[in-house]
């Protein structure tokens, strides 16, 4: 080859490929578990199989990459494990888009079974996407140990996890206030909750004493869910409604006589300091609504709209709908006094984008305070705090440890389709377990159907109790033995708490390779 044969500009497409393909037929970066060399270990945090590369995904796996070609360079046998996250809602939610888009349909319309078909398909045209990208950067990853979070092997992982912990009395069923998502109509964890901020309305109503004589004005924000009020409550020392303590007033909508209650959650200086007690629609108010067990009345359907044919004209609204409808019914009743405009944070649902609701649920959750009796919560934060793990930059401890001393309970639960289907058994006999408590000895944990007639619960797995599992459960026994734990683990601090703090938690229950 000539001077004059070489391109004015370099042209990467000539070379990059073929010495890239050159590379992985030769094995460089296959990591050998039976190697001398000492081991130096990255498992990538597994990028959803919706996406495609972001800046953020460029940077992550640079630094990743030049990490492990140094440890080469140092003498270190280095394993990069690859792989991708099946991601439940946010792939269901791609897939539905596109068979709104293209068909005009919802996965309603289809069989659970043929819905799966199309997840699977869309899977294979779009999940390994990244993964090119990746390997077109140059990624030295070991290729060869590739995972994904519902390959068979990693499925029955999860299961098992399960199992094991809902056998060490971790894992219980309840009915809870979760956060609900009326588009995509399942339970969604804390942190895919994004406030945003709301120019709203602040509706100041007349609750009138059953007397006629005098009355006690609410300020709220949903008037559309005063069907579901219980009561009103007040601070027991706020001297303006001492004396209405005991006494009874008329719900607005759908009249009934509710009881004048005293609680010390309620803020004197919020509004009027009159607070209506809705349990079914709120978290503060299902707490108050237990401390004074109050009956819970439920007015909205799983996809938000109201319910209540004691009001005809809302009934069968959409929430935000019915919303501005209770205000013109609650002026033509004389019952509201007045409207201003109120700015406030509303949760939406990361996924659909839409105002989450405070929703109770029967839901399978995670009792992280059990764990912490048994030590595990202490001892996730003593690694830390002994250095057995370091954070960089180490300020980000601080947000580590924050999240482990204020725990709350897990809601591992999901209902949607596409993910881990959670492997509990019903007795033909048990009733609906989406309506009702079933009793203990109607209920098998096992990953194979107990017999004819018994039906398996129809809720998946949180994403993250599998990605939890993915530090060791993504090698091998032999694998595992040369390589984990992990040397480094380059990620966000968005998910120091939702994937992080997880997966340090799991791999000192599990002892990898015993579950």
């Amino acid at each position: 080859m000539t001077p004059e044969d070489f391109p004015k500009a370099y042209e990467p497409q000539r070379v990059q490929d073929r010495i890239y393909q050159e590379w992985l037929e030769k094995g460089y970066w296959h990591a050998n578990p039976r190697s001398n060399k000492p081991p130096f270990s990255i498992v990538m945090p597994p990028p959803n199989i919706t996406g495609v590369l972001t800046l953020g995904h460029v940077l992550n796996n640079t630094l990743q990459d030049i990490l492990c070609r140094r440890a080469r360079m140092q003498g270190y046998e280095v394993l990069w494990l690859p792989g991708t996250d099946h991601a439940g809602l946010a792939t269901q939610t791609a897939v539905e888009k596109n068979i709104k888009k293209t068909e005009g349909k919802t996965r309603f319309d289809f069989s659970r079974e043929a819905f799966l078909e199309k997840v699977w398909e869309w899977q294979k045209k779009h999940g390994n996407i990244i993964i090119e990208q990746l390997k077109k950067l140059g990624c030295s990853c070991d290729w060869q140990r590739q995972r994904f979070t519902l390959d068979e092997a990693y499925t029955r992982a999860v299961q098992r996890v399960f199992i094991t912990l809902y056998e060490r009395g971790y894992i219980y069923r309840g009915l809870r206030m979760v956060n609900w998502c009326p588009a995509s109509l399942t339970a969604i964890s804390d942190e895919e909750v994004i406030p945003k901020a709301q120019k709203s309305t602040l509706y100041y109503i007349d609750y009138i004493l059953e007397d006629d004589r005098d009355k006690l004005t609410v300020a709220t924000t949903r008037p559309e869910t005063i069907m579901a009020d219980v009561a009103v409550a007040v601070h027991p020392h706020d001297e303006r409604y001492k004396k209405y303590i005991g006494r009874n007033v008329r719900r607005p909508l759908a009249p009934a006589l509710i009881p004048i209650i005293p609680d010390p959650a309620i803020d004197p200086k919020f509004g009027t300091g009159v607070l209506k007690v809705t349990p079914a629609h709120d978290k503060l108010d299902f707490e108050i609504g237990q401390r004074h067990n109050l009956p819970i009345i439920d007015i909205l359907t799983p996809d938000g709209k109201v319910s209540c044919p004691q009001e005809p004209e809302l009934d069968g609204l959409d929430r935000f709908i019915a919303r501005k409808r209770a205000a013109e019914i609650l002026q033509s009743r004389s019952l509201l006094s007045k409207e201003e405009p109120y700015e406030n944070n509303v949760g939406f649902s990361e996924r659909a984008d839409v105002p989450i609701e405070p929703r109770l649920s029967w839901q399978w959750f995670l009792d992280y305070k059990k764990m912490a009796n048994n030590k595990m919560i202490e001892l996730a934060l003593q690694v830390v705090r002994q250095r057995l793990i370091e954070f960089v930059p180490s300020h980000w401890e601080k947000v580590y440890a924050h999240w482990l001393e204020n725990i709350q309970d897990w809601c591992i639960s999901r209902q949607v389709w596409w993910g881990h289907r959670i492997p509990v058994w019903y007795a033909p006999e048990a009733p609906d377990p989406s309506h009702h408590e079933v009793p203990k000895h109607l209920i098998r944990c096992q990953i194979e159907s107990p017999g004819e007639g018994w039906k398996q619960d129809p809720n998946t797995l949180d994403t993250w109790f599998s990605s939890w599992l993915w530090a060791f459960e993504t090698m091998d026994e032999e694998t595992r033995q040369k390589f984990y734990p992990t040397s480094v683990l380059v990620t966000g601090p968005d998910i120091i708490f939702l994937w992080v703090a997880r997966m340090i938690i799991a791999g000192l229950e599990f002892k990898p390779g015993k579950v």
